[in-house]
């Protein structure tokens, strides 16, 4: 079992800590030359028991034009020998006491120091500190991963925009026709206008929290 780490929005956290996020979309990072492959299917690589990949698809679909990419965010859980699913850990914006302003994270002490969280808190006049810098110590969000597969972006059900926290992120039944027109508002306030149109492949992560104490 891996512990991995990814970044959340504000809204994200919140849905997450309504138990309304269980899932994740990212971009599937492929050769620029096979632009408009095609998932075929996810599994455990044969070789090597720990890695888990998706398979891509050329138009052909020769023998040559199949690719198989590791999943960057973790592995679910193996139905085969029972292990577990690979943990996720949320970094987020945060803050601690302005005593800790002039020091490094590295440099915070990980006991006797608050921890604040932009999402669910006013931090007033806190120095706010990006969540790439933030420590694993100051992470108060992990999950287990439950599945893993890989799509085009387009093809998001309904149920999936609720999975994603769409509830927390700007859902209004006036303003939009369905949960899928916000969710593609929600994808390009982060990718860029345009980004959805491109229909990219995308890891679906879904996730469970983990029982208190486990974290």
């Amino acid at each position: 079992m891996t512990e991995r780490s990814i970044i959340f929005s504000g809204p994200m956290i919140r849905a997450y800590l309504n138990g309304k996020k269980t899932q994740t979309r990212r971009i599937v990072k492929l050769p620029p030359a096979s632009q408009g492959w095609r998932f075929i299917e996810c599994g455990y690589s044969l070789e090597d028991s720990d890695k888990f990949t998706a398979s891509f698809a050329g138009m052909a679909e020769f023998a040559g034009d199949i690719i198989s990419v590791k999943c960057p965010y973790g592995k679910p859980p193996d139905p085969v020998f029972g292990t577990p699913g690979d943990r996720l850990w949320v970094r987020e914006t945060w803050a601690v006491p302005h005593f800790y302003d002039g020091h490094r994270p590295s440099k915070i002490p990980l006991n006797g120091c608050t921890v604040h969280y932009d999402a669910t808190e006013n931090l007033g006049g806190l120095l706010k500190r990006s969540p790439l810098f933030m420590p694993r110590w100051a992470s108060r969000i992990t999950s287990e991963i439950t599945s893993v597969r890989a799509e085009r972006l387009k093809d998001i059900s309904d149920p999936d925009c609720w999975a994603e926290g769409i509830e927390c992120a700007g859902w209004d039944p006036e303003r939009y026709g369905s949960v899928v027109e916000c969710y593609r508002d929600l994808w390009q306030s982060i990718h860029g206008p345009g980004s959805w149109d491109l229909n990219p492949l995308v890891w679906v992560v879904e996730f469970a929290a983990l029982p208190a104490g486990e974290a």
